[in-house]
């Protein structure tokens, strides 16, 4: 990186060399690698914004994977997309995945590799070793790791020169299952973009678009659980709490995708009828306008029953100002300061769940805006995509300049 360091200002005695280390990643090229970018999810929406972070600090950034919906935002943000097959698992693909990576780095002039999911990760490892590059990797999950093949497997994520954790929880996690040292990780949380998630620029149209589309009646409180349709998430925790209120004058949204698990959503119809909740429970598919869902919503429930990574939709929900209920584990033990921005229950206690729901319902209006206040100030010191994205490249830049220095 010839000039990631100015050395002349260095000898000269102008700057300190930490300052320096810090500068932004100006005419760094990094390259980022996932499966692909078909979704919404977190890791395809993180590597688009850490993209434009890039651009925006005076570097280039390509993405590497399989393509999807999301490929053209990167082109919107003056990011490089080149498609891969980077979404395979077969042993093969990934072996060739290799030379091809090799490819492009030599190509393209790749400084650093960015890894964000393990397939691609274990290509971008031996290509960042052949091309003697720095590989960082983000750990964004627990993943499965119940046999020696398995943590084998997932190990690729933790043999970045940095490893970056989206959470505390997911930092201790790597370094009692993994054995990685502490100094190699660096704890950044996901980060919510405030622009979209500012309810002064959510407008009532969009909400009332919303509501009616969902046949909700005026005034009547909502309680919304936003996740994809599968059993850990706990929608099945969410409409037995809700059975067990006393106050019977509500709407429950379960909103989400199936995602092939049409059994576990016929269950869940099944448990709404079971409980006599058909004119209070309603399942509904995957919304493509959070901000207003979010804001049409009296309380924002995450009932995981395993421990959440991070826990996305809760900080989104707080930034917005909703009051929140999650689950005492995972990474929403650190979004959310319980009595205060929220409450946290027990996973799979109904009873603890539906006693925060009545709670939340009866909150009067000074209560509300109180603990809305607190949760917006939450996000914007802790959970925003600015400093997501401050973070991120201040982890490249101290890699970039170890490889300068060393």
């Amino acid at each position: 990186m010839s000039d990631y360091v100015d050395q002349a200002k260095i000898k000269s005695g102008k700057q300190p060399l930490e300052a320096e280390m810090r500068k932004p990643t100006r005419g760094a090229t990094v390259l980022q690698v996932l499966p692909a970018l078909g979704s919404s999810g977190g890791v395809e929406r993180g590597t688009v914004e850490i993209a434009e972070a890039i651009v925006n600090a005076g570097g280039r950034a390509i993405v590497a994977s399989a393509g999807g919906a999301k490929a053209h935002e990167l082109s919107r943000v003056q990011a490089k997309h080149i498609t891969m097959a980077l979404h395979s698992k077969n042993p093969f693909v990934i072996y060739n995945n290799i030379g091809r990576l090799i490819d492009l780095i030599k190509r393209e002039n790749v400084d650093l590799i960015h890894a964000r999911s393990r397939a691609p990760a274990w290509s971008a490892l031996l290509a960042a070793k052949h091309t003697k590059i720095p590989l960082v990797t983000t750990f964004h999950g627990t993943y499965s790791s119940n046999n020696f093949l398995r943590r084998h497997y997932n190990s690729v994520m933790t043999r970045g020169e940095r490893v970056i954790a989206i959470s505390a929880f997911i930092a201790s996690h790597m370094r009692r299952l993994y054995g990685i040292p502490a100094n190699r990780i660096k704890i950044i949380p996901r980060g919510v973009d405030l622009d979209r998630f500012d309810p002064s620029r959510v407008s009532a149209e969009r909400v009332i678009n919303l509501a009616t589309k969902w046949r909700l009646t005026d005034g009547v409180p909502v309680i919304m659980l936003p996740a994809r349709l599968t059993r850990w998430k706990g929608q099945d925790v969410l409409i037995k709490a809700i059975s067990e209120i006393k106050h019977r004058d509500i709407r429950c949204l379960i909103v989400g995708s199936t995602q092939g698990h049409s059994r576990y959503h016929s269950e869940l119809e099944t448990l709404v009828i079971r409980h006599k909740l058909e004119q209070i429970v309603r399942i509904v598919d995957h919304c493509d306008d959070m901000p207003a869902a979010y804001m049409l919503s009296d309380a924002v429930v995450s009932a995981s029953t395993d421990p959440e990574a991070f826990g996305r939709v809760i900080v989104e929900a707080q930034a917005l100002g909703r009051p929140v209920i999650a689950t005492n584990h995972g990474g929403a033990i650190e979004s959310v300061i319980d009595g205060k921005t929220g409450w946290l229950v027990p996973p799979h206690d109904t009873g603890a769940l539906t006693a925060a729901l009545e709670k939340v319902l009866s909150l009067d209006e000074n209560e509300r805006s109180n603990l809305s206040r607190a949760a917006q100030n939450n996000v914007r010191e802790n959970f925003s995509k600015q400093t997501m994205c401050e973070k991120t490249l201040d982890v490249y830049n101290t890699v970039l300049s170890e490889k300068t220095h060393g």
